[in-house]
């Protein structure tokens, strides 16, 4: 159907809005996101209408609906995620290391380093572009090698230097 024409609109919004703003007031709990969501309700109304304005009342209290479930499942959404950082945070805030803690990891470091220096200098630099979030095709890039060999030489320096390791403790 047309848009319907700016009186009919006009008698429509004015007819079914206390109840499109009381509906969505009782699904959201949240009057001013209440309005904000039947204003959406309306807009969608003059820029889409039914085919038939018969049901009107049914179209909106669909309408209506799925605005109010879009909304929900955003907010829920968007608590997760702060939920997550909050524990992020949390944790990173609780786990500070002490002395001795720091000294292990720089110790550990440091036998990293002597395990990494006596790997060839290509395996050794492929190793450290990797874990510090190059992706394939740049270390290809970097190294001069062709994108599908990196796989390989990423799998057999990480074999060199697990040996090592192995072979000092």
């Amino acid at each position: 159907m047309n848009k319907p024409e700016p009186e009919q609109f006009k008698q429509i919004f004015y007819e079914h809005y206390p109840s499109v703003k009381r509906k969505l007031n009782a699904m959201v709990r949240d009057e001013a996101a209440a309005d904000d969501l039947a204003q959406e309700v309306f807009l969608r109304l003059y820029r889409n209408p039914p085919d038939q304005l018969e049901a009107i009342g049914a179209w909106l209290h669909r309408v209506l609906t799925r605005i109010a479930y879009d909304y929900m499942d955003k907010k829920a959404r968007e608590r997760r995620l702060q939920n997550k950082q909050e524990q992020y945070y949390d944790l990173n805030e609780s786990i500070t290391p002490d002395g001795e803690q720091t000294v292990i990891r720089e110790q550990e470091q440091a036998e990293l380093h002597e395990w990494l220096d006596q790997l060839p200098e290509r395996d050794k630099q492929a190793l450290l572009m990797k874990y510090s979030g190059y992706s394939y095709s740049e270390i290809a890039e970097q190294l001069q090698l062709r994108p599908p060999i990196v796989g390989t030489l990423l799998h057999r320096a990480t074999n060199k230097l697990r040996k090592k390791m192995l072979n000092s403790t």
